[in-house]
């Protein structure tokens, strides 16, 4: 994760917030789009098929979390307001459904990879060196490893995240049924798993996989 001066904070969180909501947006546009594509246009009728982020926008996750963590001093987390998805409306349920699923982190990747190449394609140029466009960078650089990180939480199988419909989709038992729809129990086992020694271990996998992103995007 790029390095950032405890001094900066507040001028980095400020610059930050555009592509924080903009990361929000994108993901819920693709689960949208991608619903829409496969029969179901439920979100598109709630006019939530758009990269307009403040469309997206939940009080709680996405103003409220994003502030009361920039005050804790760890790292900024929210949500936006979950796209609605009927998968009766697909041809084929559980496929289409796993697909409109795994379109938001996926689209969270990509939008990793256009920030890292233009970091990249911008930092090539030492002689541009002001403070401002330092800042410019880093944030730039923290926008993709928060899309990579939301890429791989969202796709951790625990309701009410991604990962918790394509488990149900890939394996369409009553156990899995039960567990998709564990509503508050959901909740509960993730704020668990954050608080858990295996938290440790999904930011070393997040790490990698920012390494390596960065370590191949950085030789284009």
């Amino acid at each position: 994760m790029p390095d950032i001066k405890v001094n900066e904070r507040l001028i980095i969180f400020i610059l930050f917030l555009p592509i924080f909501f903009i990361s929000l947006g994108v993901h819920e546009f693709a689960h949208a789009f991608s619903a829409n594509r496969f029969g179901d246009n439920t979100a598109k009728n709630l006019g939530r098929m758009t990269l307009n982020p403040f469309k997206h926008l939940d009080l709680i996750g996405s103003i409220v979390m994003p502030l009361i963590s920039f005050a804790s001093g760890g790292f900024i987390i929210g949500w936006a307001k979950p796209v609605p998805v009927n998968p009766n409306n697909f041809k084929d349920k559980l496929k289409d459904d796993a697909i409109v699923s795994f379109a938001g982190p996926f689209a969270n990747f990509l939008l990793a990879v256009i920030l890292f190449l233009i970091y990249f394609s911008l930092t090539k140029h030492p002689e541009i060196s002001s403070e401002n466009i330092q800042r410019f960078y880093g944030v730039l650089h923290l926008g993709g490893y928060f899309n990579i990180f939301l890429f791989a939480f969202n796709l951790l199988p625990i309701p009410p995240l991604d990962g918790s419909h394509i488990l149900y989709d890939i394996f369409p038992t009553k156990i899995t049924a039960m567990y998709l729809n564990a509503g508050m129990y959901g909740f509960l086992i993730l704020i668990a798993f954050i608080y858990s020694p295996l938290w440790g271990y999904f930011i070393k996998f997040v790490n990698f996989i920012y390494n390596n992103i960065v370590s191949v995007l950085g030789n284009v």
